[in-house]
């Protein structure tokens, strides 16, 4: 294995190179927290030297449960300075999902930080765990973070793990089944972000902003170690009210967004400049830059030279909407279990639809059946405590996605659905329900979509319907909705023919378990919901049932 830095490693290069220099930045209740590198690492050091002291047998697990803060960083850091493995949560779990994580991963101590409703939460952590809290989060009856590192002499020596040793267990968030634990030792955080960094350009002027879940392996590389491995700085999300401002405070270098977060900027937009007038304003020379620059400084991104969009599909529309704003959204696909590195779209080389090409170092085929298939040294070393599932998802050295895809002949990825979402319909034909709910995506006054139709002639589409979907009347939604039944039909194939539109009145969340926390569409729970109302709404004399 080629000799990379390890996380710590990159940490104590900063210490010494840029004690003084600003790491992390956190609002808390409108003001500004901040820890510069020689201020992060003495937490770190002697938070690691108070882990050690508890006698846990070398790596431990150890949980994190909080919102993105500079603690949830500063934990992960002391985890592995002090011999033990991390294993974080999201921070929106319901109890009975803790408890199972935390006794599944044979989790010894826990850390409890920012969190929205930790009373729902705590009956998932048994009563006999030590746990800490962190400042200005802190949860009566744990012990602070302050409190107690106060006395405790920091480690000295810089730390080196070694990069066979397992770092994280990170579990998946279960959009077909029980979430897995996907285990990743330290060659691979290092193997992934020594040769992603370079390839993005960053470097310390980068600014991050964090406000996706930490605990996803998408924000732990690009964030975290991404401003580890290239000195950046990293400012946070305080709350969902003030996320706006926290944003155009932070103007980042780079930014990733999920598609519903693009989706939603683009709903604020026109909420404020309708459609027509926009149109208008950027056919209008001089003024049409005027807007671009305003609205880019409105979002806050106006010096981000990388913006993605992951985690999910984003509908080509979306993407040629936000190119006449100027800003170039630069897809990225990649899973938990390759360590979040496959594919990334580079900032010179965008072509709408695609993934981008492989990263270096990074093979990928296409299986008989079209299944996306992933070879480097950084994918995971399994499923913790499940051989068969590992064994399933790594064949030969290669990792099988689960997802269907198609290789253009410059080697651009294009996704084209899940290998398993297929549905049969009454007729005995195949129907791959991701591209239909592309093209449906289109519509800014959809919110969510979901094809079904296993068991019925035709597949139908359910919907749930965008902020600025519920301005417009029933009748111009009704129209609207048609519309575009009508056009998405016509770029598929007969049997693949939307027969309805079933308009949802209930947004498919988290909270009622219908959206993984990584904003994913959870299939088989919206099926399971909903699959008694099937015929029903396909017998009704409506195209759109609301």
């Amino acid at each position: 294995m080629q000799p990379y830095l390890s996380p710590l490693e990159m940490l104590y290069h900063w210490e010494k190179q840029n004690p003084e220099k600003l790491y992390m930045r956190q609002p808390i209740n409108d003001v500004w927290h901040k820890w510069s590198w020689a201020e992060t690492a003495l937490q770190v050091r002697k938070m690691a030297a108070y882990l050690k002291s508890q006698d846990l047998e070398p790596n431990s697990k150890i949980a994190i449960l909080s919102k993105n803060c500079a603690h949830w960083i500063m934990t992960d850091l002391a985890i592995m300075m002090a011999g033990h493995v991390s294993v974080p949560l999201y921070p929106n779990l319901k109890a009975d999902s803790i408890a199972q994580i935390l006794d599944h991963s044979q989790t010894k101590l826990i850390f409890v930080g920012k969190l929205d409703d930790f009373e729902s939460m705590k009956a998932g952590i048994p009563s006999d765990m030590a746990c800490i809290t962190y400042p200005y989060y802190s949860v009566e009856a744990y012990p602070v973070w302050d409190d107690l590192i106060k006395d405790v002499e920091p480690i000295k020596e810089d730390v080196i793990r070694n990069p066979s040793d397992l770092a994280t267990i990170i579990y998946t968030s279960g959009t077909t089944g029980m979430p897995k634990g996907v285990m990743h030792k330290f060659y691979n955080f290092s193997f992934a972000t020594s040769n992603a960094v370079p390839l993005l350009d960053l470097k310390e002027e980068a600014r991050f902003f964090s406000y996706l879940p930490l605990c996803h392996i998408a924000e732990r590389l690009l964030v975290q170690m991404g401003s580890l491995y290239s000195g950046g700085m990293v400012s946070f999300a305080e709350s969902l009210d003030t996320f706006a401002k926290n944003l155009s405070d932070t103007k980042p270098t780079v930014f990733l967004g999920v598609p519903r977060i693009w989706t939603k900027f683009q709903q604020g937009i026109l909420a404020k400049l309708p459609q027509k007038k926009l149109n208008v304003l950027l056919a209008i020379p001089g003024i049409s830059s005027l807007i671009k620059k305003k609205i880019k400084s409105g979002l806050g991104l106006q010096n981000a030279t990388n913006v993605f969009t992951g985690a999910a599909p984003i509908p080509v529309s979306v993407l040629n909407w936000f190119k006449r704003l100027g800003i170039e959204l630069q897809e990225a696909y990649a899973m938990t279990e390759n360590c979040c590195y496959s594919h990334v779209t580079l900032n010179d080389q965008i072509k709408f639809g695609f993934v981008g090409k492989a990263l270096p170092n990074c093979e990928v085929k296409l299986s008989n059946e079209k299944e996306i298939l992933i070879k480097h040294v950084a994918l995971m070393d399994g499923y913790y405590k499940e051989e068969k599932l590992s064994s399933e998802a790594i064949k030969d050295g290669w990792l099988y996605t689960g997802d269907e895809g198609f290789i253009d002949d410059q080697g651009f990825l294009k996704i084209t659905g899940r290998v398993k979402d297929l549905f049969k319909t009454s007729k005995a034909k195949y129907v791959a329900p991701a591209p239909i709910e592309m093209k449906l995506s289109a519509n800014k006054n959809i919110e969510q979509v979901c094809v079904v139709g296993s068991g019925l002639p035709q597949p139908i589409a359910l919907v749930t319907i965008s902020d600025y979907g519920k301005t417009k009347d029933k009748e111009a939604l009704t129209n609207s909705l048609k519309k575009t039944l009508d056009i998405v039909n016509l770029k598929f194939e007969q049997h693949e023919h939307l027969r309805k539109m079933v308009v949802i009145d209930t947004e498919w969340t988290m909270e009622n378990n219908l959206l993984t926390p990584s904003m994913k569409i959870k299939r088989k729970e919206v099926e399971n919901t909903y699959q008694q109302s099937y015929q029903n709404w396909y017998d009704s004399k409506d195209r759109i049932v609301y």
